[in-house]
């Protein structure tokens, strides 16, 4: 089934996305580069994606970001099948040590909560200086615990399963650059 039949709808395009990440860039950037200023001690800022979703997304946030910064990524699994979220579990830990340093978590939609909660805390118990969270898409409807989110791309109140630009159903479409709303009939026929 091609694009055009999977999603009913285009949400936000990629020129639209583009110019938001370059705004949340812009504002990280501002924000870290003061922190960098009060302690010249501080290594530089560990942006934390959370793959597989966040990679699109992050790529593009971190060449929008101007101050120095590393990266390391956290694989989680969090869904039973395509749509049903499920128990949180790590698959890839990060490579570097957090001890001390500010922490950028980076993820591509927040929604019930439990996957960022569960990153936090497990990275909360590492010792860093700070975390503060990123996300693409935030559906703070949809919340059952509750979750800090610094930067937000955009605010999605309707009831769509989204796809495209890291975001997927059943590991497709993560490459659509635009996001989509999902036919309901394809999450249908999927979970049957």
């Amino acid at each position: 089934m091609d694009d055009n039949h999977i999603v009913e709808r285009v949400l936000f395009s990629a020129e639209e996305i583009q110019k938001r990440v370059r705004e949340l860039g812009a504002a990280i950037s501002a924000d870290y580069r003061e922190a960098g200023t009060k302690n010249e001690r501080t290594r530089p800022l560990l942006v934390v994606g959370l793959l597989k979703g966040a990679l699109p997304f992050m790529a593009d946030l971190i060449r929008a970001i101007q101050v120095p910064m590393e990266y390391d990524f956290i694989a989680v699994s969090s869904y039973e099948n395509g749509t049903v979220p499920g128990e949180v579990r790590v698959l890839k830990d990060l490579e570097r040590a957090v001890a001390g340093r500010n922490l950028l978590v980076v993820e591509d939609i927040v929604d019930t909560g439990h996957t960022l909660r569960h990153i936090t805390r497990r990275l909360q118990a590492r010792d860093p200086a700070s975390i503060k969270v990123c996300t693409l898409l935030d559906k703070p409807h949809r919340r059952e615990v509750e979750v800090e989110v610094d930067y937000v791309g955009f605010k999605l109140e309707d009831p769509w399963f989204v796809v495209g630009y890291g975001l997927d159903f059943g590991e497709l479409y993560r490459n659509l650059p635009y996001i989509g709303a999902l036919r309901s009939e394809c999450i249908e026929r999927c979970e049957r």
